[in-house]
């Protein structure tokens, strides 16, 4: 008894990682060696009392900013949380590219981008995204790109792989354990997410690119 509730547990925690992994593999490339797409989207992450993007949030906007530069996207789409009038992820985000270089006109906001499966959810639904370049921290790229396809956008990943292994780092790395369960759970009982109007926001930015 023992023994069989130990192997169903830890199918149960290493088949989402392994499922993560193959729908993944071959799919995440750092900027140089990028498949050019039209739309990257960035992933939002904390941002400080200050008003500015954190350490995390600030390498993947300096990813995308990258990504721009070097042709490989034409139009970034900011995904974050704006569930309370005094924080808005995408705000800062669009603030930041825009101080790096990127035009506003080829930044669209996405408000209510709350998880991972928002983000891929939303962009599909919300934005008629159906291909894009993710970006994120390396060791949340795997579940992203997964995420996204699944949901049916053909997704790959461009990870920020700045960051340092401290324990911050880790602390996300083992978070992904329980995280890629709920992939599962929310791809399968097909959750909707915020959703509201469709907008046209990416296909307005594209037209003008």
């Amino acid at each position: 008894m023992i023994v069989s509730t130990c192997i169903a547990a830890l199918v149960a925690l290493l088949g989402p990682w392994a499922l993560a992994g193959a729908l993944s593999y071959g799919k995440v490339h750092d900027v140089a060696d990028t498949e050019p797409r039209d739309v990257a989207i960035v992933l939002g992450a904390q941002v400080l009392p200050s008003g500015t993007p954190s350490a995390y949030l600030r390498g993947r906007l300096d990813v995308a900013a990258d990504l721009y530069r070097s042709g490989k996207a034409k139009v970034i789409l900011v995904s974050g949380d704006n569930r309370e009038t005094h924080y808005n992820e995408p705000k800062v985000m669009k603030t930041y590219l825009v101080s790096k270089g990127v035009p506003a006109a080829r930044i669209v906001e996405d408000f209510a981008g709350l998880d991972t499966y928002d983000t891929c959810v939303r962009a599909r639904r919300i934005f008629g995204v159906d291909r894009a370049i993710m970006v994120t921290q390396d060791y949340h790229e795997i579940r992203t790109v997964a995420t996204c396809r699944m949901t049916g956008l053909d997704a790959t990943g461009t990870p920020d792989r700045s960051q340092i292994h401290d324990k911050v780092w880790w602390k996300g790395w083992a978070r992904e354990f329980g995280a890629r369960g709920k992939m599962i759970i929310d791809v399968v009982s097909h959750r909707d997410p915020v959703l509201g109007k469709p907008e046209d926001g990416v296909e307005k930015a594209l037209k003008a690119a």
